[in-house]
């Protein structure tokens, strides 16, 4: 599993922010070739971003450029022109607006086709992006399109354009409406994104200077299980890594709880044990890897091993 607890934003079109974006603390990078382009601009930007990738160190960086959605004009060429250009230091290709699966397949095929004719070892992943009512209705179609899909993203502006939200700034709560109008839309992505073996990243917050209200939209999206929400701006990217990253005490647990599991299983062979004074079964060990594989995912290591665990319900 990538890491994705924080998603940098940054328009192909700014030789200075992609230059900038290697050194920033977010976990993905994805350099965009759509919404933040000016159309006259975006064959230009086609060549930053290629530069961008092939001129910096990118570390451990998840990479990835958002192509144009597939009924523009530009984006075949964005697809080959990218990949042709600067494949090796290339994770995901970003897929705006998807509205039905063979969207999805096309760029599949495209990547195929390319990376046969480069014969390439590299597979290059898709990331999908639902954004209007009619790719809601096909999600599940679209979620299952193609292997190399790895996240679903929900995009609140588009989405709210689509339905026809009495809204300007997306991603806010909606003054009149009694509790989060995007619940259902963000528990369908998440459902489809879980049932096919995705992850799930929410959208972005325009009001940039605002973290406080940032935050509290990054842990409405952490508590429904999203595994990472994007960033406009570089100074949200310490709240998205602060937000979707377990505490040391809940990584530690699980951690513990995957160890005592184990050994119940493979040593004792019960299906389920106590874990202190809690009773876990196999239901606690998948809670326990959605954790463990954050963690992971972040960088933690373990402080607190089970042995540490046993030795403090014995001293109690």
């Amino acid at each position: 599993m990538r890491a994705r607890r924080s998603c940098l934003s940054v328009p192909g079109s700014s030789p200075k922010m992609l230059g900038k974006a290697p050194s920033l603390p977010a976990d993905q990078v994805f350099m965009d070739l759509e919404d933040s382009v000016a159309p006259l601009a975006k064959e230009e930007a086609r060549g930053n971003v290629i530069d961008a990738l092939k001129n910096n160190d990118w570390g451990d960086k998840t990479v990835v450029v958002r192509i144009n959605s597939i009924d523009t004009q530009w984006a075949a060429d964005d697809i080959k022109t990218i990949v042709e250009g600067a494949h090796e230091h290339l994770d995901c290709l970003m897929i705006p607006k998807v509205q039905y699966a063979h969207e999805v397949k096309f760029v599949d095929h495209m990547l195929r086709m390319i990376e046969t004719n480069l014969d390439l070892d590299k597979r290059i992943g898709l990331e999908i992006q639902i954004e209007t009512a009619t790719g809601l209705k096909n999600i599940n179609r679209i979620a299952h399109a193609s292997d190399r899909a790895e996240t679903l993203i929900f995009g609140p502006a588009d989405m709210s354009a689509s339905l026809g939200l009495p809204t300007v700034t997306a991603g806010l709560p909606m003054p009149g409406y009694p509790g989060d109008h995007f619940h259902w839309v963000l528990e369908t992505i998440l459902v489809a994104a879980r049932d096919s073996g995705l992850q799930a990243i929410d959208g972005p917050y325009l009001l940039i200077k605002d973290l406080d209200g940032f935050r509290e939209m990054a842990m409405r999206a952490r508590a429904l299980g999203y595994d990472g929400k994007w960033a406009l701006h570089p100074g949200q990217i310490d709240v998205l890594n602060d937000v979707f990253t377990p505490s040391q005490a809940e990584f530690d647990k699980a951690e513990a709880l995957l160890e005592a599991y184990k050994e119940a299983t493979e040593v004792d062979r019960t299906g389920a044990v106590m874990f202190g004074n809690e009773m876990i079964d196999e239901a606690s060990r998948k809670m326990a890897v959605q954790f463990a594989e954050r963690g992971h995912a972040a960088g933690m290591k373990t402080q607190k091993t089970y042995a540490d665990f046993k030795a403090e319900w014995a001293s109690k």
